[in-house]
């Protein structure tokens, strides 16, 4: 994966970091230069929607396949079923875990209070698709319960090595290549400015903004934005319960699950909500870093186009915009995708991971950031994510090694 400032690498989506700005890792971009590119841009005509996916009929029998009942109650449950199964044998206490947290007496959840009131929340249609295996996709407190469970198993598996810590590498990695590419954030009160501000687009529970927090002590405020109210809710009690990391006792295997995954230190500068990254209602000019990390590769690329035209509405000059995500031009993803049924699985739980994998390299979505910011830069953060665009060396073999488990691959084969 390449660091690229957004979970769309780039400029555009390669899993790695992009930071928009001429001082800055892949996706960090000068607001001021790219205000007026992206007025060049408006000017040309309406947004183009990106291609469909892949056709053909082998790839509609696996379409339909992967539609019928079979995915839905044989597939989805063993495939999640292996997922607990790796955190458990990394020592990830997925179960205790979300025991845990589900349990807590005076969460929303519990309270009869809770993911807002659907009635009255409004949701592109494309969200409202079925996501990671979750019929009910993003909006129901079984994802959000499990979001920073799978995170960190997939991490787990990336680097195996790691184990219980691979997320924490895996991320890092991306920390790294942001680092080299200029990622910074001014303290507030520098050039006149009242306070920094730094806006986590997508966050989900809130681990990304969290960890957002630790690492830049000289912002004034951290506010993550999730259309999910569910992941909200979630991410909101966690700040609130502060939890110590869990701990599992070999010698009582009756004692109640006393923690979460991560130990979680309060922290008043962060504000989680619930709301439409795409349209934030935050003033113009008004923050100094957005983060886009593993989002844009979720979304139809019409709605990533608009994502990324809200971040520089609201950027001040020099603000950057990061982004780190997956690059379907690395090596591993390219064979990845070749694999037609390996890819279809992957498709069936990601509906938007065509769009992604085709517009990223293309004029679509990499030409679309250039216009719209200025000193853009690419780079890889993973063997599967990019950054700066160093990604590929002079024998054009990729810069970084996978180190991600094969699909097939347990830990124990590695």
């Amino acid at each position: 994966m390449a660091v690229l400032l957004h979970h769309l690498s780039l400029v555009l989506c390669l899993v790695g970091v992009v930071t928009v700005d001429a001082s800055s890792p892949a996706f960090a971009i000068n607001s001021l230069v790219a205000r007026a590119a992206r007025k060049r841009y408006r000017a040309t005509g309406p947004l183009r929607a990106a291609a469909g996916p892949r056709i053909g009929l082998a790839q509609r029998l696996l379409d339909v396949a992967l539609a019928s009942p079979v995915w839905t109650y044989v597939l989805v449950p063993r495939a999640r079923a292996t997922m607990v199964e790796t955190a458990e044998e990394n020592g990830i206490p997925w179960m205790a875990a979300k025991e845990w947290l589900r349990g807590r007496e005076d969460a929303p959840w519990n309270e009869g209070r809770g993911g807002g009131d659907r009635e009255s929340l409004r949701y592109p249609e494309y969200y409202e698709r079925p996501f990671h295996a979750y019929s009910e996709g993003n909006l129901s407190y079984e994802a959000a319960f499990e979001q920073e469970l799978a995170s960190r198993a997939v991490g787990a598996r990336n680097f195996p090595k790691y184990s219980e810590r691979g997320e924490d590498v895996f991320r890092g990695a991306f920390d790294r290549a942001l680092a080299k590419l200029g990622a910074r954030v001014n303290r507030g009160g520098d050039d006149g400015r009242e306070e920094t501000v730094v806006v986590d687009f997508g966050c989900g529970t809130g681990a990304s903004t969290r960890r957002l927090a630790a690492q830049f002590p000289e912002a004034d405020r951290i506010v993550g934005i999730d259309l999910s109210p569910y992941f909200v809710d979630v991410g909101r009690t966690l700040l609130r319960l502060a939890p110590s990391a869990i701990e599992v006792s070999d010698d009582d295997d009756d004692a109640p699950p006393n923690g979460w995954i991560t130990a979680i230190d309060p922290d008043p500068r962060i504000e989680l909500r619930q709301g439409d990254i795409a349209n934030t209602g935050l003033p113009s000019d008004s923050v100094d870093v957005v983060n886009l990390v593993f989002v844009l590769h979720e979304l139809p690329v019409a709605a990533a186009k608009e994502v990324i035209l809200e971040a520089h509405r609201i950027l001040r000059p020099g603000g950057q915009l990061w982004i780190g995500e997956m690059d379907f031009e690395s090596p591993a993803y390219a064979a990845q995708r070749e694999n037609a049924l390996l890819f279809s699985l992957l498709r069936a739980t990601e509906p938007y991971l065509d769009e992604y994998a085709d517009g990223m390299p293309g004029l679509r979505l990499r030409d679309f950031v250039a216009d719209v910011f200025d000193g853009v830069r690419v780079a890889a953060a993973t063997g599967r994510h990019y950054i700066e665009d160093s990604r590929f060396r002079e024998d054009r073999s990729y810069a970084i090694k996978d180190t991600h488990l094969k699909p097939w691959e347990s830990k124990r084969d590695a």
